[in-house]
């Protein structure tokens, strides 16, 4: 690292305590080289910022009496340049370290920055899987270490997964009266009730699995069990796609949240209305699902041309 790239745009009294600052994050915090130089870019652009919206490079007296509109416009400018919300959250706690490193060692003080909210960042989501990755991984789920009725189980939990568009702690949370019902009534985050259809294909596996299944397997009981009786845990679900996706050449995507993903994902590339699946997904909000499936352009443009009058 280059102590020249360290000047940073500010006046002389600042950049001594600049240096010390990033010699303080190699050393007592030990950042990689990269995420030092991501830094030292962060606070140089912020300099620059500065000098142009001051007028004159920031002195210490300066930096101590910026206000919250000071940094407000910085983010500002930064996203007018096409950066976003996780890199300015980045650049905003890179300038707040530097902040609190110059608080710390009784160089100035700027309460202001406090006042100053990170940018949002979206939620995100796994890539969905293509309709044939999805439909090879739950009609070959086979592993020969593993015995018939597990294997069974692991087709069934997958294909619910997919079909049905559940959450792991959904499926696995089933009860045997539960999975006799069609629509499945399930409790989804919040204690919210909604109904999902059961496709043909996890009917078949569905009971496939408890013809095999070599415990008891009563109403009131979870449905899905591990080898030694007890309710299935989610890891083993997870270890399993994991193996799976060695042994069918899929992407580190292929998790299982992915396939839920791809249910929704695949619904609508095929035309379903995202009020549909909002209500199978079991989002509060639309935007919720908006993001969950990742709305492209082809789709928005398809609809345009469907719903808007030919002159």
């Amino acid at each position: 690292m280059s102590e020249d790239m360290a000047l940073f745009h500010f006046a002389a009294d600042v950049t001594p305590i600049a240096r010390a600052w990033l010699a303080t994050l190699k050393s007592e915090r030990r950042l990689a080289a990269k995420t030092l130089e991501a830094y030292i870019s962060d606070l140089t652009q912020f300099g620059g910022f500065l000098q142009e919206h001051l007028g004159e490079a920031a002195s210490i007296s300066l930096l101590a009496g910026l206000d919250a509109s000071d940094f407000r416009s910085f983010l500002a400018r930064r996203r007018n340049d096409g950066i976003e919300s996780r890199s300015l959250a980045r650049q905003l706690s890179a300038i707040r370290s530097f902040f609190r490193h110059a608080e710390r060692n009784g160089h100035f003080k700027c309460a202001a920055l406090a006042a100053v909210r990170t940018p949002k960042i979206p939620h995100s989501v796994p890539r969905p899987l293509t309709e044939d990755q999805s439909h090879k991984l739950v009609t070959d789920v086979v592993l020969e270490q593993d015995e018939a009725w597990i294997q069974a189980r692991d087709m069934a939990v997958l294909t619910l997964l997919y079909g049905c568009g559940l959450r792991i702690s959904e499926a696995l949370g089933l009860t045997v009266k539960q999975s006799e019902q069609n629509p499945l009534v399930i409790i989804g985050k919040g204690g919210k009730e909604r109904l999902v259809p059961m496709v043909p294909a996890a009917v078949e596996a569905i009971t496939a699995y408890r013809k095999l299944a070599p415990m008891p397997l009563l109403p009131s009981m979870p449905l899905f069990r591990g080898a030694k009786g007890g309710a299935l845990s989610p890891r083993i679900i997870q270890l399993l796609m994991e193996r799976l996706r060695g042994a069918m050449n899929l992407p580190d995507s292929a998790t299982p949240h992915a396939l839920r993903h791809s249910f929704a994902s695949h619904l609508l590339g095929n035309g379903a209305d995202l009020r549909v699946i909002q209500d199978l997904l079991g989002h509060a909000s639309l935007s919720s699902t908006q993001i969950y499936t990742e709305v492209n352009r082809k789709h928005l443009l398809e609809q345009y041309r469907k719903a808007f009058p030919k002159a």
